[in-house]
C-alpha cells in the first residue's frame, strides 16, 4: 500500500528544495500564501504549517507586510571540539573561502583587562590585536578576533595572518600548539556585526571564545569567533 505524503509536507519539501538549490536566494520573497494555496490546492492552514516548519529551521523569516523572506545563506560547518586552523578547515571541507585582514596592530595588555586576565599577563605586556573576516562567496560568515602574546608570536605581518597563523607558529617558530578551552554564547549584534554581516534575522551571533595553550601550557592566544547564529552548527559526540 502506497501512502501519499501529507500536503503540507509536499509544500515544505518543494520550498526547501528551491531554497537549497538557490532557485530562491537569500533576501528574496517566497510566493505569497494566496499563491501557494492556489498552486497546491491546499487550505491556508496547510500552507502556514509548511511555512512554519521553514521558520523553525531558520530557512525563512516572516515579516509583516512583506511575506516570507529567505534568510538561509548556507551552513559552513566548522569544528568546535578540535583545535584546527582555518586553512586546515578549507582543505578538509574542500571549500573555497577567503580571509580579509581588517586589523593588525600592537597594544598593551592593560587596555583589554579580560584578555590580560585570561592570559595571565602584566598590563605592560604587548599583544597583537588581529581581526579577520572569513568569507564565502563574497559574504562574511565569521568574524575572527585574536589577541596573541607578542613575546611568544613575534614579527607578525598581514601576509602571515591572511595565509595561516598556525603554520607560521608551528613551522616557522617551531612551537607546539596543544589545546584550547572554549565556550559558546549567543549574543545580539553590535555595530561591528551589522557592518560585517549586514541585516540578518534574527540578529544574533554564536560567539565562541577560547584560550589556546602551547604544549608547555603557555597561554599565547585569546580568540573570539563570531558566527551568524543561523549558520552555526555545533557537532559533538558523547557517550556514557
Amino acid at each position: 500500500m502506497i501512502v501519499k505524503p501529507k500536503k503540507f509536507t509536499k509544500i515544505y519539501d518543494d520550498l526547501k528544495a528551491s531554497i537549497l538549490n538557490e532557485e530562491i536566494v537569500y533576501g528574496e520573497q517566497l510566493p505569497s500564501e494566496n499563491d501557494l494555496v492556489a498552486t497546491y490546492e491546499a487550505s491556508r492552514e496547510t500552507v502556514r504549517r509548511a511555512l512554519n516548519l521553514l521558520v523553525s529551521e531558520g530557512m525563512i523569516q516572516k515579516i509583516r507586510g512583506k511575506g516570507s523572506i529567505v534568510i538561509y545563506q548556507g551552513v559552513t560547518e566548522f569544528p568546535f571540539s578540535r583545535l584546527t586552523s582555518f586553512k586546515e578547515v578549507q582543505e578538509r571541507l574542500g571549500v573555497k573561502l577567503e580571509t580579509e585582514v581588517k586589523l593588525l596592530e600592537k597594544e598593551n595588555a592593560g587596555s583589554v583587562p579580560k584578555v590580560k586576565e585570561a592570559l595571565n599577563l602584566k598590563k605592560e605586556d604587548k599583544l597583537w590585536h588581529l581581526i579577520r573576516y572569513r568569507k564565502a562567496d563574497g559574504r562574511v560568515k565569521i568574524i575572527d578576533e585574536d589577541y596573541l602574546v607578542e613575546a611568544v608570536v613575534p614579527n607578525l605581518t598581514e601576509d602571515i595572518v591572511s595565509d595561516s597563523l598556525y603554520d607560521y607558529i608551528e613551522q616557522e617558530l617551531g612551537l607546539d600548539i596543544s589545546y584550547s578551552r572554549k565556550a559558546i554564547t549567543f549574543e545580539p549584534f553590535t555595530d561591528q556585526e551589522y557592518a560585517a554581516f549586514g541585516t540578518i534575522n534574527p540578529p544574533y551571533t554564536a560567539t565562541v571564545r577560547g584560550v589556546v595553550h602551547l604544549r608547555d601550557m603557555t597561554k599565547f592566544q585569546y580568540n573570539v569567533a563570531k558566527h551568524i547564529a543561523t549558520d552555526f552548527r555545533f557537532i559533538d559526540f558523547s557517550r556514557r
